[in-house]
């Protein structure tokens, strides 16, 4: 079976800096913080989080009753879906459809699901053991796997259908896993990315005493990658959606194509059950493996790398090592920066928003920054691309992604040329 080529030709976003592509790439150039006090956490250690704000379900077509029947992470995802379909001119049934819709998949995950669900409907069980409060529709709106199906519901895409659970790296498997199916021939597009709301308050309480959080009582000066004064992530919320579709389609029909997908690494560090394997090497791998599918040339390439860049003292530095040992003194010539430093850690969220940055990066030749970074951790001593935007006209992206478990992907992407 002859491989095809894979390119981006929609996508869409609700995030803590924007709910639409437009306003998340401005926002993310022009170093905005989304970080910011929350009043349901004013009670808890941590009051701050990167929450999604003025979110308007009917504006990307949800009606109000699936908006009150369902969690606000299967909201998301099906704000960020339809943006992204809508943004790359799909339509698999009716008049104008342009697409088998058994052609046509969805790989959406989340690294927790229904949380909101989950945390609200335990409170009834705790008030009354008998369970007669609790929703019938709890399994179903709590499930993470649901999200997707919704989107495939509101797509009627017939195609392979995947909910992928990888903690922080689940999103970035996700488009890694449907680059793959097109890749092979098994889909003609595919919807793909993740979606997360996990800042509540059980959440927070979750990770802070696991000692994961920034304390800062500063909420624009809580997410910190690669800061001497760095104390851990900031919990985030969003969806972010890619559409993949196989070059061949996209042409037959015409489509506007952003960027080229060109790589994918998957590893596991089969270490620890949070922390990253520190030397590095297992992370060191996905980024090798996406580089070499990517036809990487240190003659010839300018690399973009958007950083997982939790702003924990661990992950920095063993990413920094695996970027070292992954690219050797090349290390010192990429261009690199977290995102995350304005968008907090959507979890399942944040691969697919940060893929979503990259090929922007790619496509206007702007790298974006990592603000806040007044004070480099000197073991952290690459090019982070520290508080302002540069101008850079790279031409090879990658996003890597390191989730509990140890669990690291690595995605490449490339300008389009025919």
């Amino acid at each position: 079976m002859d491989k095809a080529r894979v390119v981006i030709t929609g996508m869409g976003i609700v995030s803590p800096v924007g709910n639409d592509l437009e306003t998340y790439w401005k926002n993310l150039k022009e170093g905005v913080c989304g970080i910011d006090f929350v009043e349901d956490l004013k009670d808890m250690p941590i009051k701050y989080a990167a929450r999604v704000k003025n979110f308007d379900p009917e504006k990307y077509g949800i009606d109000k009753p699936f908006t009150r029947k369902q969690d606000i992470f299967s909201v998301y995802a099906l704000a960020a879906a339809n943006q992204a379909m809508a943004d790359s001119g799909l339509l698999s049934e009716g008049e104008g459809s342009n697409i088998d819709p058994f052609r046509l998949g969805v790989y959406i995950g989340s690294g927790i699901g229904g949380f909101t669900t989950i945390y609200r409907e335990i409170g009834k069980m705790m008030e009354d053991p008998t369970g007669r409060w609790v929703s019938p529709l709890f399994i179903p709106t709590m499930i993470s796997n649901i999200a997707a199906g919704h989107v495939a519901i509101a797509h009627q895409a017939k195609g392979p259908c995947l909910d992928i659970v990888t903690a922080c790296a689940t999103s970035s498997h996700s488009v890694g896993e449907a680059y793959r199916a097109i890749l092979n021939g098994y889909a003609n597009a595919i919807i793909a990315g993740g979606t997360e709301m996990s800042s509540l308050p059980i959440g927070i309480a979750g990770f802070n005493n696991a000692r994961a959080l920034s304390r800062s009582e500063d909420p624009k000066y809580a997410s910190l990658p690669f800061n001497l004064n760095r104390q851990g992530f900031v919990m985030g919320d969003g969806a972010a959606i890619l559409i993949l579709e196989s070059l061949d389609h996209a042409l037959a029909r015409g489509a506007r194509i952003y960027g080229e997908m060109v790589g994918y690494g998957n590893t596991c560090d089969a270490y620890h059950s949070t922390a990253p394997r520190p030397d590095g090497s297992t992370q060191s791998r996905a980024i090798s493996i996406a580089l070499e599918e990517a036809g990487f040339d240190k003659e010839r390439d300018t690399l973009y790398i958007n950083a997982h860049g939790t702003g924990t003292h661990f992950n920095d530095t063993a990413e920094t090592l695996a970027y070292k040992v992954a690219l050797g003194d090349f290390a010192y010539k990429a261009h690199i920066s977290s995102t995350k430093s304005m968008t907090g850690h959507m979890l399942g969220a944040a691969g697919a928003a940060e893929a979503i940055a990259t090929v922007m990066a790619l496509k206007e030749g702007i790298i974006p920054p990592t603000i806040n970074l007044d004070c480099p951790d000197p073991e952290c001593d690459l090019d982070y691309t520290p508080n302002k935007a540069i101008k850079c006209d790279v031409t090879l992206g990658i996003s890597d992604s390191l989730g509990f478990g140890g669990h690291n992907a690595c995605l490449a992407f490339r300008k389009y040329t025919e």
